[in-house]
């Protein structure tokens, strides 16, 4: 019976909030946890009968199972998007998971390169190789642009206007902004489109894509993460990185520069700015020294 309602809720996903298909299948694979355990314990019943007990179990159940207080609170908020849905459509009369109560988190920031720091990984690219002309101009647009690594494996050559300095970017829920690409990585991205890529055959249907492997197909975004990896190791930064890392620097470079957090926003992508405040923390060292510079009260007190 349960089939019925996440095909709908599917739908929901896909039409009424244009989201990714990794986002829908993720809402779908939270769904299908608690289904599987309603029957584990032989409660399966319709979303209406399902009460905030229910899902109290079922929460207490996940946490044992050892998952994260992180992974807890998605999937948890993966069940309010369905019973949003099961309420629109008057599956259910009132929404269960109103009362229902996420683990706290702890907000962990991830962490920030310094503007040497990703110089020195970009500096390890071995130039001599097709593929790090490839890898500097990813490496390159990714920090120019803050770019989520999805962004820049789907980055397509008829989205690129180098010539006036922007790129048109296809972010979360298919939404397009454009943003700004400084010179350094327009410079790299000519290189590798002109002396590298040329020499590709592209895969069918993958004519537009700009980044391609050896094979003419894109990267995964598994490939990115283990180029930056091994960069980094060469580099000696002992940091935990990962493609977000350089997306993270972008926004933090940014603010601690002055720049406004509306548009670091509209370049980031985000829908709301509470989201961009997490990115654009600044260290309680810099936080402190403008103080000390700025605020006539804050100075050691004769």
């Amino acid at each position: 019976m349960w089939e019925g309602y996440k095909k709908g809720f599917k739908a929901y996903l896909q039409l009424e909030k244009s989201l990714s298909e990794n986002s829908v299948e993720a809402y779908l694979h939270d769904v299908e946890l608690l289904t599987q355990y309603m029957q584990g314990i032989n409660e399966l019943k319709t979303p209406d009968a399902l009460e905030l007990k229910h899902l109290q179990q079922f929460v207490k159940y996940i946490a044992e199972l050892g998952m994260s207080a992180g992974s807890q609170a998605r999937i948890i908020s993966g069940l309010r998007q369905f019973y949003k849905f099961c309420v629109l459509e008057q599956i259910t009369k009132k929404d269960p998971t109103l009362l229902l109560e996420a683990p706290k988190l702890k907000r962990s920031l991830p962490d920030t390169l310094s503007y040497d720091e990703i110089e020195n990984i970009i500096n390890q690219i071995d130039l001599s190789k097709p593929e790090g002309g490839r890898n500097k101009a990813i490496l390159e647009t990714m920090y120019s642009c803050g770019l989520r690594v999805s962004e820049v494996v789907n980055l397509k050559i008829s989205q690129l206007y180098l010539d006036v300095g922007f790129i048109r970017v296809i972010g979360k829920g298919d939404k397009e902004r454009l943003v700004p690409i400084g010179s350094s990585a327009v410079k790299y991205i000519n290189i590798y489109k002109n002396d590298i890529r040329v020499h590709v055959q592209p895969q069918k249907g993958k004519e537009d894509i700009l980044f391609l492997n050896r094979r003419g197909d894109e990267l995964t975004r598994v490939m990115i993460f283990l180029i930056i990896k091994e960069l980094a190791q060469k580099a000696g930064i002992q940091k935990n990185i990962s493609p977000h890392t350089f997306r993270h620097s972008f926004a933090t470079h940014l603010v601690e520069g002055g720049a406004d957090l509306r548009a670091v926003q509209q370049m980031l992508g985000h829908e709301s700015i509470t989201t961009t405040e997490i990115y654009t923390h600044l260290d309680r060292e810099y936080l402190r020294k403008t103080l000390e510079q700025y605020h006539p009260g804050f100075g050691n007190k004769k």
